[in-house]
Protein backbone atom coordinates (compact mmCIF):
# COMPACT_ATOMS: atom_id res chain seq x y z
CA UNK A 1 0.00 0.00 0.00
CA UNK A 2 2.96 2.29 0.70
CA UNK A 3 4.21 1.48 -2.47
CA UNK A 4 0.78 2.26 -3.86
CA UNK A 5 0.55 5.36 -2.10
CA UNK A 6 4.06 6.62 -2.99
CA UNK A 7 3.41 5.76 -6.86
CA UNK A 8 0.11 7.84 -5.99
CA UNK A 9 1.89 10.86 -4.75
CA UNK A 10 4.79 10.47 -7.42
CA UNK A 11 2.22 10.65 -10.51
CA UNK A 12 0.13 13.58 -9.06
CA UNK A 13 3.11 15.74 -8.28
CA UNK A 14 4.93 15.50 -12.00
CA UNK A 15 1.29 15.76 -13.42
CA UNK A 16 1.57 19.26 -11.30
CA UNK A 17 5.13 19.67 -12.59
CA UNK A 18 4.27 19.15 -16.14
CA UNK A 19 1.09 21.54 -15.69
CA UNK A 20 3.31 23.95 -14.24
CA UNK A 21 5.44 24.19 -16.56
CA UNK A 22 3.33 24.14 -19.64
CA UNK A 23 1.59 26.93 -17.93
CA UNK A 24 5.17 29.18 -18.00
CA UNK A 25 5.96 28.13 -21.58
CA UNK A 26 2.61 29.07 -22.72
CA UNK A 27 2.94 32.69 -21.87
CA UNK A 28 6.69 32.50 -23.24
CA UNK A 29 5.52 31.36 -26.85
CA UNK A 30 2.71 34.30 -26.96
CA UNK A 31 5.30 36.39 -26.19
CA UNK A 32 7.55 35.38 -28.98
CA UNK A 33 4.13 35.61 -31.35
CA UNK A 34 3.80 39.12 -30.46
CA UNK A 35 7.12 39.72 -30.80
CA UNK A 36 7.36 38.20 -34.12
CA UNK A 37 4.22 39.97 -35.28
CA UNK A 38 5.15 43.43 -34.32
CA UNK A 39 8.87 42.99 -35.96
CA UNK A 40 7.02 41.61 -38.99
CA UNK A 41 4.61 45.03 -38.77
CA UNK A 42 8.14 46.90 -38.79
CA UNK A 43 9.37 45.35 -41.40
CA UNK A 44 6.61 45.90 -43.47
CA UNK A 45 6.22 49.50 -42.25
CA UNK A 46 9.75 50.34 -43.15
CA UNK A 47 9.31 48.55 -46.85
CA UNK A 48 6.28 50.73 -47.21
CA UNK A 49 8.57 53.70 -46.60
CA UNK A 50 11.70 52.31 -48.88
CA UNK A 51 8.74 51.98 -51.55
CA UNK A 52 7.70 55.62 -51.07
CA UNK A 53 11.14 56.77 -51.22
CA UNK A 54 12.33 55.29 -54.39
CA UNK A 55 8.69 56.18 -56.24
CA UNK A 56 9.42 59.90 -55.05
CA UNK A 57 13.19 59.11 -56.28
CA UNK A 58 11.84 57.64 -59.54
CA UNK A 59 9.57 60.74 -59.95
CA UNK A 60 12.48 63.05 -59.38
CA UNK A 61 14.60 61.30 -62.20
CA UNK A 62 12.02 61.28 -64.46
CA UNK A 63 11.12 65.36 -64.45
CA UNK A 64 15.18 65.69 -64.98
CA UNK A 65 14.85 63.60 -67.67
CA UNK A 66 12.10 65.60 -69.54
CA UNK A 67 13.79 68.49 -68.76
CA UNK A 68 17.11 67.49 -70.20
CA UNK A 69 15.54 66.38 -72.89
CA UNK A 70 13.65 69.84 -73.87
CA UNK A 71 16.82 71.23 -73.16
CA UNK A 72 18.79 69.29 -75.62
CA UNK A 73 15.93 69.22 -78.44
CA UNK A 74 16.12 73.20 -78.10
CA UNK A 75 20.24 72.95 -78.37
CA UNK A 76 20.03 70.67 -81.53
CA UNK A 77 17.55 73.23 -83.02
CA UNK A 78 19.89 76.58 -82.42
CA UNK A 79 22.92 73.87 -83.68
CA UNK A 80 21.00 72.82 -86.95
CA UNK A 81 19.04 76.22 -87.91
CA UNK A 82 20.46 78.76 -86.10
CA UNK A 83 18.36 82.10 -86.47
CA UNK A 84 20.67 83.84 -89.06
CA UNK A 85 20.09 81.30 -92.08
CA UNK A 86 16.66 79.80 -90.32
CA UNK A 87 13.54 79.42 -92.40
CA UNK A 88 10.01 78.18 -91.13
CA UNK A 89 6.94 77.03 -92.90
CA UNK A 90 3.43 77.05 -91.39
CA UNK A 91 0.49 75.85 -93.18
CA UNK A 92 -2.69 77.44 -92.01
CA UNK A 93 -6.37 76.76 -93.15
CA UNK A 94 -9.32 78.77 -93.31
CA UNK A 95 -13.16 77.46 -93.10
CA UNK A 96 -12.25 74.74 -95.50
CA UNK A 97 -15.66 74.63 -97.25
CA UNK A 98 -14.16 74.20 -100.30
CA UNK A 99 -10.56 72.11 -99.93
CA UNK A 100 -10.21 69.08 -98.01
CA UNK A 101 -6.33 68.91 -97.63
CA UNK A 102 -4.18 65.74 -98.29
CA UNK A 103 -0.82 66.78 -98.49
CA UNK A 104 1.50 69.40 -99.29
CA UNK A 105 5.21 69.43 -100.77
CA UNK A 106 7.93 72.22 -100.56
CA UNK A 107 10.31 73.48 -102.93
CA UNK A 108 13.04 76.06 -102.52
CA UNK A 109 15.19 76.96 -105.65
CA UNK A 110 13.89 73.63 -107.98
CA UNK A 111 14.81 70.84 -105.27
CA UNK A 112 11.90 69.33 -102.92
CA UNK A 113 12.87 69.62 -99.38
CA UNK A 114 9.47 69.09 -97.47
CA UNK A 115 6.54 66.43 -98.22
CA UNK A 116 3.74 66.30 -95.45
CA UNK A 117 0.57 64.03 -95.84
CA UNK A 118 -2.05 64.96 -93.59
CA UNK A 119 -4.28 62.47 -90.88
CA UNK A 120 -8.12 63.33 -91.08
CA UNK A 121 -7.21 64.78 -86.92
CA UNK A 122 -4.67 67.19 -88.72
CA UNK A 123 -6.58 68.64 -91.22
CA UNK A 124 -9.25 68.95 -88.97
CA UNK A 125 -7.07 70.81 -86.39
CA UNK A 126 -5.73 72.93 -89.28
CA UNK A 127 -9.64 73.65 -90.29
CA UNK A 128 -10.70 74.54 -86.46
CA UNK A 129 -8.08 77.33 -86.41
CA UNK A 130 -4.52 75.33 -85.82
CA UNK A 131 -0.97 75.68 -87.27
CA UNK A 132 1.59 73.48 -88.27
CA UNK A 133 5.28 73.89 -88.60
CA UNK A 134 5.80 71.87 -91.49
CA UNK A 135 9.24 72.18 -92.41
CA UNK A 136 12.17 74.27 -91.31
CA UNK A 137 15.49 75.09 -93.38
CA UNK A 138 18.60 76.73 -93.62
CA UNK A 139 18.89 79.78 -96.58
CA UNK A 140 22.01 81.85 -97.83
CA UNK A 141 21.01 85.32 -97.36
CA UNK A 142 19.85 86.25 -101.22
CA UNK A 143 17.07 85.47 -103.18
CA UNK A 144 15.31 82.37 -103.29
CA UNK A 145 12.17 80.76 -105.06
CA UNK A 146 9.27 78.85 -103.02
CA UNK A 147 6.79 76.14 -104.54
CA UNK A 148 4.07 75.00 -102.41
CA UNK A 149 1.73 72.39 -103.73
CA UNK A 150 -1.04 71.43 -102.26
CA UNK A 151 -3.14 68.19 -102.70
CA UNK A 152 -6.45 66.93 -101.58
CA UNK A 153 -10.21 67.05 -102.40
CA UNK A 154 -11.86 70.60 -104.15
CA UNK A 155 -15.14 71.48 -104.84
CA UNK A 156 -17.68 68.50 -105.81
CA UNK A 157 -15.00 65.96 -103.57
CA UNK A 158 -13.02 66.49 -106.97
CA UNK A 159 -9.10 65.20 -106.55
CA UNK A 160 -7.38 69.07 -106.52
CA UNK A 161 -3.89 69.51 -107.09
CA UNK A 162 -2.54 73.49 -106.75
CA UNK A 163 0.44 75.61 -106.12
CA UNK A 164 1.61 79.00 -105.01
CA UNK A 165 4.92 80.48 -105.84
CA UNK A 166 7.07 83.20 -104.58
CA UNK A 167 9.97 84.45 -104.30
CA UNK A 168 11.71 85.89 -101.48
CA UNK A 169 14.51 87.94 -100.06
CA UNK A 170 16.35 86.35 -97.23
CA UNK A 171 18.27 88.56 -94.87
CA UNK A 172 20.67 88.09 -92.02
CA UNK A 173 17.88 86.84 -89.41
CA UNK A 174 15.03 84.12 -89.01
CA UNK A 175 12.30 84.18 -91.76
CA UNK A 176 9.05 82.58 -91.58
CA UNK A 177 6.77 81.76 -94.30
CA UNK A 178 2.44 80.78 -93.87
CA UNK A 179 1.18 78.86 -96.56
CA UNK A 180 -2.08 79.87 -96.40
CA UNK A 181 -5.31 77.97 -97.44
CA UNK A 182 -8.41 80.47 -98.01
CA UNK A 183 -11.96 79.96 -99.40
CA UNK A 184 -12.99 82.44 -102.04
CA UNK A 185 -16.40 82.50 -101.51
CA UNK A 186 -17.04 84.27 -104.92
CA UNK A 187 -16.21 81.66 -107.24
CA UNK A 188 -16.61 78.81 -104.71
CA UNK A 189 -12.91 77.61 -105.09
CA UNK A 190 -10.35 77.58 -102.82
CA UNK A 191 -7.22 79.94 -102.75
CA UNK A 192 -3.92 79.06 -101.74
CA UNK A 193 -0.82 81.97 -100.92
CA UNK A 194 2.50 82.33 -99.56
CA UNK A 195 3.29 85.08 -97.06
CA UNK A 196 5.70 86.16 -94.95
CA UNK A 197 5.17 86.93 -91.39
CA UNK A 198 6.89 90.28 -90.33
Amino acid sequence: MTKTFITLVATTMLAFSVVSVAQDVAPMDADVAVAQARDAEAAEARSRDEFRSLDTDVQSLKKEVLDLNRDLFLLEEELLFPANSQVAFFVSMDVGEYFELDSVSIKIDGKEVANYLYTAREADALVRGGVHRVHMANLKTGEHEIIAIFTGKGPNVRDYRRGATTVIDKGIGAKYLELEITDRIKKQQPEFVIKEWE
